[in-house]
């Protein structure tokens, strides 16, 4: 009976940790690149704030507008007099009362309705509200794309890691298993102890190497959740692989010799809406010498009133300001922004050159990534079959331990330089698809 109930409650104990690692299983979420780039699109905190960015500079537009529409406006004001002012009796004839100029409590209120009829600085305004919000647009731009290439670099950064880490671990195996194999060849006297202890530090080695890769692929995931803007303890799957041979070097064959168009790039656009500003301040510097004129009617009234009231209840009229003499101010202001101007188009000047020559150098650079990313994937199937040829030699008593350790360590060298030229690669792609502005649809 107590076996029976032993046997009941292990079994019960085993459904529910494989019903638990079946929900926890439901729960990570699986994406491909392509996903990734969405989820950072609609979740990545900079994203977002640019996006209240861009709101902001819309209403923006909007506030400055309605600075040149019709305004109205209702003004209130108590008043009390101590002591009311009179004309004396008899002052429109003999036996005329008093009359009381005023009243003891009253409250005054009047209504003014106004319109903007001319300011320079109005209009500079209205489009120096558009410009804000074209540039407000740019940055959303920019800082899609900055995240962007950071998906992209982070995914293949964790699928390296992970590819790694498979192939040390499937090595680790190999070793300890050649291990057990020359232990019990040195128990029978075939081989030195030398032999087994040269293994045992090959193991050793790929261990610590395995921790190492186990604690930057924790890393890289923190990292690639924050820019997703995904909680911490998210668990994510990537579905896609690393697949070099069939994906990613068509693609760069395509962007190798591509034209470079600088005006779809997007600094390059930045500054030429930058530029533009800055002639827009100093268009503004030069209204500060036109005159502001506008329109106004006024209705006032009183809740109380006295016997004798004279005051008018409603006017229109015209405000003018002419600006005439300001020492000299308006004008170290229009010679300031038209030295701001000059700053610009230097600034404007350099970044073209800067671009021209970045452009250039991507090619280059993606070039070199490729071609050494070619040599090390035929390097890592060399020193894939030399390692295992000298196995097979040491284990025929015809290659030293010596020479099983050397094979080892080259071959795990190419391991990690192939892995580094994937993501070498990746990462010149991405860097060259930025700046020409190519690729960068999120579907």
């Amino acid at each position: 009976m107590m076996k029976r109930n032993l046997c009941l409650k292990t079994v019960i104990l085993l459904l529910l940790t494989v019903g638990s690692m079946f929900a926890h299983a439901q729960d990570a979420l699986r994406i491909s690149l392509q996903e990734a780039r969405r989820i950072a699109l609609e979740n990545n905190a900079n994203i977002r704030n640019s996006v209240i960015d861009l709101e902001i500079a819309k209403k923006k537009i909007w506030e400055t507008t309605a600075i040149g529409l019709p305004h109205l406006d209702s003004k209130a004001n108590y008043q009390f007099l101590p002591k009311v002012p009179q004309l004396p009796a008899g002052s429109f004839g003999p036996g005329s009362p008093a009359v009381d100029l005023g009243v003891k409590n009253n409250l005054l209120y009047d209504i003014t309705a106004s319109q903007l009829i001319f300011n320079g600085s109005y209009l500079v305004g209205l489009q120096a509200a558009k410009t804000l919000y074209e540039q407000s647009n740019q940055n959303k731009e920019k800082v899609v794309q900055d995240v962007n290439e950071s998906v992209i670099n982070s995914y293949y950064m964790i699928l390296v890691a992970q590819e790694s880490l498979v192939n040390l671990q499937k090595n680790l195996v190999n070793v300890e298993k050649t291990t057990e194999e020359i232990r019990e060849m040195h128990k029978q006297g075939f081989v030195e102890g030398t032999d087994v202890d040269q293994l045992e530090l090959t193991a050793n080695n790929l261990k610590n190497a395995i921790s190492q890769v186990k604690g930057n692929l924790d890393v890289s995931n923190r990292l690639f959740k924050i820019i997703l803007g995904l909680d911490a303890d998210k668990e994510i799957i990537l579905t896609d692989d690393l697949n070099m041979a069939s994906g990613i070097p068509q693609d760069i064959s395509g962007l190798l010799g591509s034209n470079f168009d600088i005006e779809k790039n997007i600094d390059y656009r930045l500054i030429k809406t930058a530029s533009t500003a800055s002639h827009l301040e100093y268009k503004n510097a030069i209204a500060a010498y036109m005159p502001v004129i506008s329109g106004f009617y006024q209705h006032s009234d009183k809740t109380n009133k006295p016997a004798f009231d004279m005051s008018v209840k409603d006017v229109f009229g015209i405000n003018l300001t002419l600006p005439i003499f300001s020492s000299g101010q308006r004008l170290a202001a229009v010679s300031q922004k038209k030295l701001a101007i000059a700053k610009m188009d230097n600034t404007r000047k350099l970044m073209f050159n800067n671009l021209l020559m970045q452009a250039d150098q991507v090619q280059i650079d993606l070039k070199l990534k490729f071609e050494k990313f070619e040599i090390q994937k035929k390097s890592l199937t060399l020193s894939d079959e030399i390692y295992q040829r000298t196995l097979e030699k040491y284990k025929n008593g015809v290659s030293s331990s010596m020479d099983l350790t050397t094979t080892q360590n080259q071959y795990l060298q190419s391991l990690s330089s192939y892995y580094q030229s994937i993501y070498d690669l990746v990462t010149a792609k991405t860097k060259l698809e930025k700046l020409y502005n190519l690729n960068q649809e999120i579907k």
